[in-house]
């Protein structure tokens, strides 16, 4: 049974495989539920360490509540119902584990996808993941400066004499959100820079929209971010179209790099390109 499990656990395809690296459908699914099963067991093991350190990690999800009640004594948190405390302690931990075994389960989705890509695609997306990985994390890092700003500005809101009570499981989904909403936003230039490597976007085009595109990004940033304070938004609306920028830049070298090693480069538009009217074929 032992052996069973273990072979589970790998996903060997029962099949040979192809010499192109083609498998069969079931071996495709057998790998999958490997895959899902490994990532699953990764996850549980990270749950159950979470559960030690909850008061470590609750502390460090209330801190930006903590930080914006100074000055608010009209505010408090609560849970609610019998089952508020306990619902609150298994949240916490879940969205624990999800986050410290991403870099696993991402890797297991990258090893899954990467068989069916080219080699040019390979490199563009071990490109993307190298640099979208930091670009996440500084988003997220980012939206966790900014929210007690954000939430001292809304408890604020509350006029003299009224209790805000704030149930700390909608405040956690409130936490949650936030720090993703930054952590993708600061990965769509990333999307623009595939774009132009893949020769969808060229940075004409990209120079050319950069009045929309400024615009578009305050007006999405205004719909995502979390709170409606001007705050939050200017400033990731702000970081979005410094790295916009920066990726305009890159779109920039790209396609000169490209022209360069384009077979006209450096001739005039009105000038005649060489013929070969040899009719001999070239040597490969």
């Amino acid at each position: 049974m032992a052996g069973g499990i273990v072979a589970i656990l790998r996903g060997r395809p029962a099949h040979p495989v192809g010499p192109d690296g083609r498998m069969a459908v079931s071996d495709h699914l057998r790998e999958l539920r490997a895959r899902l099963i490994r990532s699953a067991l990764v996850f549980g093991v990270l749950f159950v360490v979470a559960l030690f350190y909850y008061h470590d990690l609750f502390h460090v999800i209330a801190r930006p509540y903590d930080e914006a009640r100074q000055g608010h004594e009209n505010t408090m948190a609560t849970t609610s119902g019998v089952t508020g405390g306990f619902v609150l302690y298994m949240k916490v931990c879940g969205w624990a584990a999800v986050f410290v075994s991403s870099p696993y389960w991402i890797s297991q989705i990258w090893g899954f996808v990467t068989p069916g890509l080219h080699k040019k695609e390979r490199r563009w997306t071990q490109a993307f993941v190298a640099v979208a990985a930091p670009l996440f994390l500084g988003g997220v890092a980012l939206g966790y400066w900014t929210l007690p700003i954000a939430l001292h500005g809304l408890i604020g809101l509350n006029p003299s004499g009224v209790t805000n009570l704030v149930d700390f499981n909608v405040y956690l989904t409130f936490f949650t959100r936030t720090l993703l909403v930054f952590g993708l936003a600061l990965e769509l230039p990333i999307f623009v820079v595939l774009l132009n490597f893949a020769g969808v976007l060229s940075a004409k085009a990209f120079r050319h929209a950069w009045r929309w595109i400024v615009v578009g990004t305050f007006t999405g940033a205004a719909i995502v971010a979390p709170s409606p304070d001007p705050f939050t938004m200017t400033i990731l609306a702000t970081v979005m179209c410094v790295l916009f920028l920066i990726a305009g830049a890159i779109t920039h070298v790209n396609d000169k790099r490209k022209a360069a090693k384009a077979p006209n480069f450096g001739l005039d538009p009105d000038e005649p390109s060489k013929l070969d009217l040899t009719g001999e074929r070239p040597q490969v």
